[in-house]
């Protein structure tokens, strides 16, 4: 039998005891995986040692998480859903490399605002080069999805190559604040090569 939808106006039947228990269980592993490696870095630290932090075996351990990088990182099921709401719900007038620019800026990944625990662990991931590069790989699976809303916004075929260029570089462009004094000057300035192009910007120099 197929599974029922909700009928309009109805709340979703709230998770299952299963399904809080693997929650559950997945956020303690995650939980003691960023402990560990905060306290003596990613290299450092051993898929064993933290299965036990956790208390749970490593067959457990990968059933949550196929890889080591994968414990850094939740999916977030809205963060795709977000994404294309800044180009689709975008001011008029707003170009769509701006909109994208401010959805970057916005992030609180970019502008921890104080946040001691999530400065440190932007810190773990941008000085990891096996999580800077997970996390960017997971990042990037929206590009099509991206490129699809940019040609239905812009009235150009969804092959467009320019859509799909612009889509990929878009979600590049966060890569420039790694390490960078100022990360918000530095995304400022790869949306502006976006909206503007090389020999704009090199003209004004």
């Amino acid at each position: 039998m197929p599974p029922t939808t909700p009928a309009p106006g109805t709340t979703p039947a709230p998770p299952g005891r299963r399904e809080r228990k693997k929650a559950a269980t997945r956020k303690a592993i995650a939980d003691a995986a960023l402990h560990l490696f905060l306290e003596r870095g990613y290299d450092a630290v051993g898929i064993r040692e933290i299965a036990d932090a956790a208390d749970v075996s490593t067959t457990t351990l990968f059933k949550h998480f196929p890889v080591k990088e994968a414990l850094v990182f939740d999916e977030d099921d809205d963060q795709e859903e977000r994404l294309l709401a800044a180009v689709r719900e975008r001011p008029a007038g707003t170009s769509v490399p701006a909109a994208l620019r401010e959805h970057a800026l916005n992030s609180r990944l970019l502008t921890p605002d104080g946040d001691d625990r999530l400065t440190a662990f932007l810190n773990l991931v941008t000085t990891t080069p096996a999580l800077r590069d997970y996390g960017q790989n997971m990042w990037l699976r929206h590009t099509a999805a991206l490129a699809r809303v940019i040609a239905e916004e812009t009235g150009r075929p969804a092959d467009d190559p320019a859509c799909l260029a612009l889509a990929h570089f878009a979600l590049e462009a966060p890569r420039a604040a790694y390490g960078h004094a100022d990360p918000r000057a530095a995304v400022i300035s790869a949306f502006d090569l976006l909206e503007h192009g090389w020999t704009t910007l090199t003209e004004d120099s």
